[in-house]
């Protein structure tokens, strides 16, 4: 019997469609390009990136040709052995649009993405990005479009939702479209946290705090908010799965979950609030799953613990986090991953399986060349 194939579901690109968006602007986010024609245009992802006192090429990041490239995810993935991928628009989406600009840019990136894997078979499929800026109506619409697409299984939505956050009441029609399209959610941090909190110094350490800690702690907060609002409750299909291993979400379950049971605020607890009726315990081995994004066999282990081995799936989060070593093919971002599901597992072979490939297969029901 053939091995499980190994199936990569968060790994991203900027699509050209994309890129031409970013391009027309000179608000954030937008694409810089710079004089030197031979250097990579910079994105300018955030408001601190579109600092004039800098010099143009010291802006944002650098985004060559292996975010937009498909010839080069397909190359990454032989390398690496990955036989499909689940590629997703990266952040920051479509969420600074207009309402009316956001609906045709939503239309035209995810049938891009569409195109993209019907031209590569069995080996990508694609989570669609949704026009957030807009009406109800208008996102439910490209929702129930979305269910005409053969090659998209889910949509990745950040943490902020309609801008108001995962708790927000007027999500509710877009909650109840996905349940009702049997959409995946994609959970996806991009906002992180206040500046302040990484203290004056913190651009003497690069990207480390915000990356490490910001996203992770977005992640948890976005979610639990989320849970918290009873969205679960009033929509028990829908599924979620988390980025980044669901941030701290794994090591603080049992926190939260105390901290609800204490919490007078709630009417089971003397107050006249509204809590959620279903459990974090439950929703979490029930609506959730978990990708393994998380670099040491602590966190997939963690991961393990609070959603179960059927519920974590294998990520790169390609094509960030590359080699620092000129003209190296060999990622460590992916093999510390790999290594992580390993010994995470030890002897359990059927259980690595599906976590590098297995999982992805049946939830996602993706047709996978060589899946034994």
């Amino acid at each position: 019997m053939a091995a499980t194939p190994i199936v990569d579901i968060h790994t991203h690109v900027y699509p050209t469609t994309y890129l031409t968006l970013l391009r027309s602007r000179t608000e954030v986010p937008y694409l810089l390009d710079l004089p030197d024609k031979s250097a990579p245009p910079r994105l300018i992802i955030l408001p601190s990136d579109d600092d004039p006192a800098l010099p143009a090429h010291q802006r944002g990041r650098p985004i060559d040709s292996s975010y937009s490239s498909i010839k080069q995810k397909l190359n990454f993935m032989k390398i690496h052995a990955i036989s499909t991928s689940v590629i997703s628009l990266a952040n920051p989406w479509l969420d600074f649009l207009s309402p009316e600009e956001g609906p045709q840019w939503a239309e035209k990136v995810n049938n891009e993405l569409e195109d993209i894997c019907s031209t590569n078979q069995n080996s990508l499929y694609a989570f669609a990005t949704l026009p957030l800026s807009a009406s109800s109506s208008r996102i439910t619409g490209e929702i129930h479009r979305l269910t005409l697409l053969p090659h998209v299984r889910g949509i990745i939505l950040g943490t902020t939702g309609l801008s108001q956050g995962l708790d927000d009441p007027a999500l509710e029609p877009v909650w109840s479209a996905l349940e009702s399209a049997e959409l995946l959610i994609f959970l996806h941090p991009h906002y992180g946290l206040p500046s302040s909190v990484y203290g004056p110094r913190a651009s003497e350490y690069g990207h480390v705090l915000p990356l490490s800690l910001g996203f992770p702690m977005e992640t948890t907060i976005a979610f639990t908010r989320m849970w918290l609002s009873g969205v679960f409750d009033r929509h028990p299909g829908l599924r979620v799965l988390i980025a980044h291993a669901g941030g701290t979400v794994p090591f603080l379950s049992g926190r939260i979950t105390s901290c609800v049971q204490h919490e007078r605020h709630f009417p089971e607890n003397e107050g006249g609030g509204r809590g959620p009726k279903r459990g974090l315990k439950e929703v979490l081995r029930e609506n959730v799953w978990l990708d393994a994004v998380v670099y040491s066999p602590t966190g997939v282990r963690a991961a393990i613990e609070v959603v179960g081995k059927d519920r974590v799936l294998f990520g790169t989060d390609h094509p960030f986090f590359p080699p620092l070593e000129e003209g190296k093919e060999e990622w460590m971002s992916v093999e510390t991953n790999v290594q992580a599901v390993k010994e995470a597992l030890g002897d359990d072979n059927h259980g690595v399986a599906k976590v590098l490939g297995g999982n992805a297969i049946e939830l996602l029901e993706l047709d996978v060349v060589g899946d034994g």
